[in-house]
């Protein structure tokens, strides 16, 4: 059974940092992209970062580019994210998410996995 499983998420005082953790199992990691997301109260969900695990390639949102790095570790299976100077505004509850675009008799489809989420709370 495919399974992302964040964990890492904690109360930590605003300016200090965070590192999260997001761990596959039960498919082939290094065929997706992984992203992270998060969720504060009464907010939508939004992009925060994603890598993906073939080329290397990375994006981060404008909300915490310069202050959040992402890598992955395909022996292990698991991709990081690593925040520093937290801000109030980053709490919220973080998800990692899957994906692997795939081509079967010309049509273009999706495989996509989510994890439950690890809260990270920042007090100023």
């Amino acid at each position: 059974e495919a399974q992302l499983v964040e964990s890492g998420g904690n109360l930590v005082q605003a300016g200090r940092s965070l590192i999260l953790s997001c761990a596959a199992s039960g498919f082939a990691f290094d065929g997706y992209a992984i992203a992270w997301f998060r969720q504060a109260p009464e907010k939508e969900r939004e992009g925060v970062s994603y890598i993906n695990i073939k080329d290397g390639s990375t994006w981060f949102a404008d909300s915490v580019f310069g202050r959040a790095t992402i890598a992955s570790d395909t022996a292990r299976g698991t991709v990081y994210l690593s925040m520093n100077n937290l801000k109030p505004e980053d709490a919220a509850v973080y998800y990692c998410y899957a994906n692997s675009k795939r081509t079967k008799t010309g049509r273009e489809y999706s495989i996509d996995y989510w994890g439950q989420g690890t809260q990270v709370t920042v007090s100023s």
